[in-house]
This record gives structure tokens, C-alpha cells and sequence, in this order.
């Protein structure tokens, strides 16, 4: 499960760099338990480095780390975390393409895919739709905090991160 769940309207990064897990989990808002569950269950795989053994790190980039934010504001709703997994499942079958302009919506149960307002509009009007989350808001807000991870805390950061700060300072 290595292929990118999301594919258009994130920043353009380097797909060889990545975040340690500690990090990856801090961005997301989970904890390391968590995020190591997630990982061998392979909901969300880091797509940069995986484990391979005893002692390797599992490096997760940009977009794993939005998909587990995702995943997380899920949880926190009520959604069953098998429930996530089908959601997930059908977002990636589905090959986004604006990200930004993306909702996800529930009723509780079920997570449905909104790429326009009309279909937002057409799931509350049919009284499906309880909650929706704009992917957009969430992928600045992983933005922000990585951002923020770099500027106050370089020295926590994996080497990857860091040789992108000097590449870009």
C-alpha cells in the first residue's frame, strides 16, 4: 500500500524526505502508540521508509501525515476505526485530484467523498450529512505545524528534515 493517497493540492516536497515517527505522530495529534498501530495494520503506511527490522525508523511524509490528522479527526467524531478504513480505502481507489476543494462528511457511520459544494449540499439535504471536515483547512494546519516543528525545535527533527531547512534557508 505505498501508492499516495493524495496526489494534487499539496506543497511540492521532496518524496525522499520524511519525518520520524514521533514527529509524524506529534503533527497528527496521536500518540506513538497509535501511530505504530496504524503502521503495522497498514491503515496509514509511511510511504517514505518503512520498518525493516529491529531498530529501523519508519520515515512518514507530507501527505501520510495528513492522512493520519485525517484519520484522527475521524476518531475523534465516533467513526469506528474499520469504518475509516473502508473510508480511506475508497479515497485512495478514488485518486483525488483537488485536494483543497475536498470534504469529507458523515452521518455517524458512514464517511462520504464531497469534491464540490453541490454534493455537500446534496448529502445534508437528503440528511445524511452530520459533520464534514475540509481537507484544505486541515492540510494547512499540518502545514503550519510542521512548519513550526522546524522553526522551534530543529534539533527534534530527523536528519531528512534538517538538510531540507538548509536546502531552503
Amino acid at each position: 500500500m505505498t501508492d499516495l493517497l493524495f496526489t494534487d493540492g499539496l506543497p511540492d516536497l521532496d518524496p525522499e524526505m520524511g519525518y520520524r515517527g514521533a514527529v509524524a505522530a506529534r503533527a497528527a495529534g496521536i500518540t506513538y502508540r497509535q501511530l505504530d498501530y496504524w503502521a503495522r495494520t497498514e491503515l496509514v503506511e509511511p510511504t517514505v521508509r518503512s520498518a525493516t527490522g529491529s531498530g529501523s525508523q519508519r520515515l512518514y511524509g507530507f501527505r501520510d501525515i495528513l492522512v493520519l490528522k485525517l484519520v484522527k479527526r475521524l476518531l475523534d467524531t465516533g467513526i469506528s476505526l474499520q469504518q475509516i478504513r473502508t473510508a480511506v480505502e475508497q479515497l485512495r481507489a478514488a485518486g483525488i485530484r483537488d485536494l483543497a476543494g475536498t470534504t469529507l462528511m458523515s452521518d455517524g457511520a458512514s464517511v462520504y467523498l464531497c469534491t464540490s459544494n453541490d454534493e455537500v449540499i446534496d448529502l445534508v439535504s437528503r440528511g445524511q450529512g452530520v459533520f464534514g471536515i475540509a481537507v484544505g483547512k486541515v492540510l494547512h494546519e499540518v502545514e503550519a505545524t510542521l512548519v513550526d516543528f522546524e522553526a522551534t525545535e530543529p534539533d527534534q527533527l530527523d536528519e531528512l528534515a534538517q538538510r531540507r531547512a538548509k536546502r531552503t534557508a
